[in-house]
């Protein structure tokens, strides 16, 4: 039995990897040049190096090592798109000129169809580490405020909506009011913008797409995710139970409480 997973930033990649290889799963792993942690050469039974936007080559890869199934994890920002050092090889080129937009679902159904071209099926990217999952309830020792769960109901109908349109699943929040609107610059960046807007003590709320695919863009917590609350002074986190990812979940907890944060598997 073998996977494969089409690697890009951050802890996730190795994680997966970690898990399926328990399971008894060869690891075959397509990593991006200058992205993907190093680290999953060592989880890897086989590994190719390509860089982003050589979709041809991802796909001959695996093509090459026999992979029927593959899971896409990690951060692969859809800013390097508009990078002059990032060059589409003639298949992504040509993906990129038959859409409709360039919104992320748009991108990554695109990817996925043409992986189901040639006989590659994309699977949920928990289908191996269901423990990821988000637990419904707060997940630090300290409550958030009466405040600030209103701040969380605010900012989750905000969050959906611009879910929905496509534009980002994260909102930074302060009295009812929104301090920023995730886009194309990450969860990271919008909670650091926000915070500056909001002075301190905001609420950060990050969903699911309404209709989320989860083989596709599935929200993603982890240290660095808590790092930019720390530097943006912010509050509460506020993450949707059941349809995202937390990663490294102890240590984040006991992050966010030294830190004085608290963490909110949130589910309405």
């Amino acid at each position: 039995m073998q996977i494969g997973i089409i690697a890009g930033a951050d802890d996730l990649p190795k994680i997966i990897a970690s898990d399926a290889k328990k399971r008894g799963f060869k690891i075959i792993t397509i990593a991006f040049k200058n992205l993907t942690s190093l680290e999953l050469n060592e989880v890897s039974d086989e590994i190719k190096w390509v860089n982003v936007g050589k979709l041809g080559e991802m796909i001959n890869a695996l093509k090459g090592f026999g992979v029927k199934e593959v899971i896409m994890a990690g951060k692969t920002p859809k800013s390097l798109l508009y990078k002059s050092k990032i060059t589409p090889d003639i298949r992504a080129m040509k993906l990129f000129f038959s859409l409709k937009d360039m919104s992320d679902d748009s991108i990554l159904n695109a990817i996925a169809d043409e992986l189901e071209r040639d006989d590659i099926r994309i699977v949920d990217t928990a289908a191996f580490s269901s423990h990821l999952l988000t637990p419904e309830g707060v997940l630090t020792r300290d409550l958030p405020a009466d405040e600030e769960w209103r701040d969380i109901e605010f900012g989750w109908k905000i969050a959906k909506e611009i879910a929905k349109l496509d534009i980002g699943q994260t909102v930074v929040v302060k009295r009812k009011a929104v301090m920023a609107i995730e886009a194309i610059e990450g969860t990271d960046e919008a909670i650091r913008r926000g915070g500056r807007l909001a002075g301190e003590d905001a609420v950060v709320v990050k969903v699911s797409k309404p209709q989320q695919d989860m083989r596709l863009d599935v929200p993603v917590i982890g240290l660095n995710t808590l790092n930019s609350m720390i530097n943006a002074g912010a509050r509460v986190l506020a993450v949707e139970a059941g349809r995202s990812i937390i990663v490294n979940r102890k240590e984040l907890a006991m992050e966010a409480e030294n830190s004085g944060i608290s963490i909110v598997g949130y589910r309405q």
